[in-house]
């Protein structure tokens, strides 16, 4: 068993496709099969079957799955601290963030940093909270930063602040400029939210159905809908309310396309968090960088 048949099947299982796989590491369809046909012979069971034209783990390949990627990103870790020993603070940090926080205090911290660390290239991508923790979990980047604590043994999740969550609703609506003191003011509206993440204790899901629960509202009607842009447009319309990060609808409110209610009723803020894998390495650059987002 090499490397080159453990990224091979890694990618396979990630994109579910053999022809992307190959895309992703520079090698031949036929190349990839080669090297996932050499790595099922030495551990004795196919790793995936084809169904409907994508390939799916086998319960072979979901039991090897997370030691291949440990073991991918045991060795990224391994470059690391040998480049680490070599150049301190310099080189790159890969973080991936939800792409509501790049409107929060979060890029207050990042341009102090860049400021401080001018040797150090920040490499940024945006997922959504459980796309970050799936990269970091793989070692695809150093850091995340998510909405929401990680459940997951093997990431450590630190406080790195909070959000406010604001109840927003079409121009126009009847409760627009006013206070709602009473929570059953609203009885008979309709909300829009994201569905609870079964694996996770805290979701975005799990925060409305909370504040619904906490408003006196839970026999409210709520369509479930799990695409942040999707609830915002849906909002717009009219369809119904929705409670959403405020960095999220800053620019709709902005420009009048949604409105913010005052609810008091309603109101909570969710906790940011910055994760890294526990046994990952980290360069003195990343940890300096740590410490920032994370300091009180």
């Amino acid at each position: 068993m090499n490397i080159d048949e453990i990224q091979a099947f890694v990618a396979i299982a990630d994109l579910g496709d053999f022809t992307q796989a190959g895309r992703r590491l520079h090698r031949s369809q036929p190349a990839i099969s080669r090297r996932l046909s050499l790595l099922e012979d030495e551990l004795g069971a196919p790793m995936f079957e084809r169904i409907r034209g994508r390939a799916r783990l086998t319960e072979a390949g979901r039991a090897f799955l997370p030691h291949a990627e440990a073991a991918l990103a045991a060795l990224k870790d391994g470059r690391e601290a040998v480049h680490g020993l070599k150049t301190g603070m310099r080189g790159a940090i890969s973080l991936a963030l939800v792409g509501t926080l790049a409107d929060t205090h979060i890029v207050t911290a990042l341009r102090r940093f860049a400021r401080r660390s001018k040797d150090v290239r920040l490499e940024l991508r945006t997922a959504s909270s459980a796309e970050v923790t799936d990269l970091v979990r793989r070692g695809e980047v150093t850091l995340g930063l998510r909405y929401f604590t990680s459940d997951r043994p093997e990431l450590v999740s630190l406080a790195a602040g909070g959000e406010a969550m604001l109840v927003v609703a079409a121009p126009g609506h009847r409760l627009a400029g006013r206070r709602v003191r009473h929570a059953r003011m609203l009885e008979g509206e309709r909300w829009i939210g994201f569905p609870p993440v079964p694996e996770e204790r805290d979701s975005s899901g799990h925060v409305l159905a909370r504040q619904l629960i906490h408003a006196g509202l839970d026999a409210a009607d709520v369509t479930l809908i799990d695409s942040l842009t999707a609830q915002k447009r849906l909002a717009q319309a009219g369809f119904g309310l929705a409670l959403v990060p405020e960095s999220s609808v800053r620019d709709e409110l902005r420009r009048g396309a949604l409105v913010a209610l005052d609810v008091p009723a309603m109101r909570t803020t969710i906790p940011i968090t910055t994760i890294h894998r526990r046994t990952g390495y980290l360069s003195p650059a990343a940890k300096a960088l740590l410490a920032l987002l994370t300091r009180g």
